[in-house]
């Protein structure tokens, strides 16, 4: 990887961001999965830090999803999200993030018999004390696609009793061999309700899964979509409609979407005129926050600071709030550009 200069990489950290493409039960740290077990008197299949941070070496989706959830049971109390969502909200707002839409998987606790009031309470106490210190972030439920429409039809409906809990609804687990279609019926009632859309399309799975996702869904963002550049027709059509990819770089390194950062293809996808933003995924799995994502990025592809910029206005453009709140956010990344235009 090109060496990145100092100056560069702090200009890039510093970056007013949004980040719309963050798991909260993937930011959870190995020393935090070892405490919180420790807490709730959960047994783990690991003896130690180390021994769990070993195991993070991945070969495909499924080989990740299986160690994410095992991380995620030692999440029992309100207490348990609250904490967990606490240090996200704070490693994200060193990295310039001022924006965050946060995905949260309710089926993978209620499963566990974590209530669905346990989950959202913990995880709204610790947005509620970060909204006071200035920070602007919401919620979006996402379904676990490997399981039912009718499983996902009933975490839509335990949710509903916290509705203003939520801004939106999303598609992420296991892609290959559960299509959008699978979901199309929750997801049309998720929007009669008022709900924001988005979906994971596009990793493993083909490019079709990005159209299903736009035309069966609704999705008004794709998750990843790094597989839509193996179709012409459809970069057009997702470049002319500037629908907003939330691409994950250092995820698709570990999970083998791309060999190498290098080899990744942002640096296409924005040549193509698509609307990308870079997001850390899971970031305690995948070897960084969205800062690290965005400086290491750079340095692999060569992205210079007028791209970096974009990639960032796009994030901000792209995020769900209403049109004078965006408006603040673009001011505030205008000024910070203004104020390192010479650094």
């Amino acid at each position: 990887m090109s060496a990145i200069d100092p100056a560069f990489a702090t200009f890039l950290v510093g970056l007013p961001k949004a980040e719309l493409h963050v798991h909260i039960e993937g930011t959870l740290e190995p020393e935090t999965i070892f405490r919180l077990a420790a807490r709730n008197g959960v047994a783990l299949a690991y003896e130690s830090v180390e021994a769990l941070r070993a195991a993070y070496a991945f070969t495909d989706l499924q080989s990740f999803l299986d160690i994410y959830y095992a991380g995620a049971s030692v999440l029992l109390t309100a207490a348990d999200f609250a904490d967990m969502g606490r240090a996200y909200l704070a490693r994200a707002a060193a990295d310039g993030v001022i924006r965050a839409e946060i995905f949260f998987d309710p089926q993978t606790h209620t499963a566990r018999g974590v209530a669905m009031a346990t989950v959202i309470e913990g995880l709204t106490r610790a947005l509620d004390e970060a909204r006071a210190g200035g920070m602007s972030c919401d919620l979006i439920l996402c379904f676990l696609r490997h399981l039912s429409e009718e499983d996902a039809f009933a975490t839509l409906r335990a949710a509903l009793p916290f509705r203003d809990a939520f801004i939106g609804v999303g598609l992420d687990s296991s892609e290959v061999g559960h299509p959008p279609e699978k979901f199309a019926r929750v997801f049309a009632e998720a929007r009669a309700l008022g709900l924001h859309v988005v979906a994971h399309a596009g990793e493993e799975g083909p490019p079709d899964y990005i159209v299903q996702a736009l035309d069966l869904l609704g999705a008004e963002r794709i998750d990843h979509g790094v597989r839509c550049l193996e179709d012409a027709d459809l970069v057009a059509r997702l470049a002319r409609e500037r629908v907003p990819l939330t691409v994950c770089p250092f995820s698709n390194v570990k999970l083998r979407v791309c060999d190498r950062l290098e080899d990744h293809p942002l640096r296409r996808m924005l040549e193509a005129g698509l609307a990308v933003t870079i997001n850390s995924d899971d970031p305690a799995y995948f070897g960084g926050q969205i800062g690290a994502n965005y400086v290491e990025t750079c340095a692999a592809l060569g992205l210079d600071r007028a791209a970096a910029a974009r990639i960032a206005r796009t994030s901000l453009e792209a995020s769900f709030v209403d049109a004078a709140t965006k408006a603040g956010f673009l001011a505030r990344l205008d000024a910070h550009l203004a104020a390192t235009a010479g650094a």
